[in-house]
């Protein structure tokens, strides 16, 4: 429960989402993020998988995953009720806005820098999070697969 809280709702949206929205635009020397729109969409998934996850803690006995939420290495009797379906829609929707935020990261930092930024002379938080942006969007399939094992492998 901690990875998944620290992973998918502190870490990513606080370092890529909120503090990287407002410090991104500024440190390539564009206005804006390049989809504000999208933006807004990477925004409205967060609580609503926040709240997924929350919701996951209090039905039926919870999801009680152990040291991995893979069914067949964790505790079996837990992965059982419904809250392991809750819990996985709510991952399902914080990887979306992950995503979605990465895609929009990485169109923006090649699209609205500043004529005289080259990549050698961009800010090291800027070529930080365009790696990681570019890594997220690399891991797509690799998600899918996890996310198909969670799923049928219960």
């Amino acid at each position: 429960t901690h990875a998944l809280m620290m992973i998918f709702f502190a870490v990513m949206p606080i370092l890529i989402g909120a503090f990287g929205n407002w410090l991104i635009p500024l440190l390539v020397g564009g206005k804006d993020m390049i989809y504000p729109r999208m933006n807004n969409l990477s925004y409205w998934l967060s609580p609503n998988a926040l709240y997924l996850l929350m919701l996951s803690f209090s039905t039926d006995k919870g999801f009680g995953a152990g040291w991995t939420i893979y069914p067949p290495l964790s505790v079996y009797p837990y992965h059982s009720g419904p809250s392991m379906d809750v819990l996985i829609v709510s991952l399902h929707l914080a990887g979306l806005s992950s995503l979605v935020g990465a895609i929009n990261f990485a169109s923006t930092n090649k699209n609205m820098p500043v004529l005289e930024m080259k990549g050698e002379r961009a800010e090291l938080y800027v070529l930080s999070i365009s790696v990681t942006a570019v890594l997220l969007i690399i891991s797509i399939p690799v998600l899918g697969g996890g996310i198909t094992m969670i799923l049928f492998d219960r």
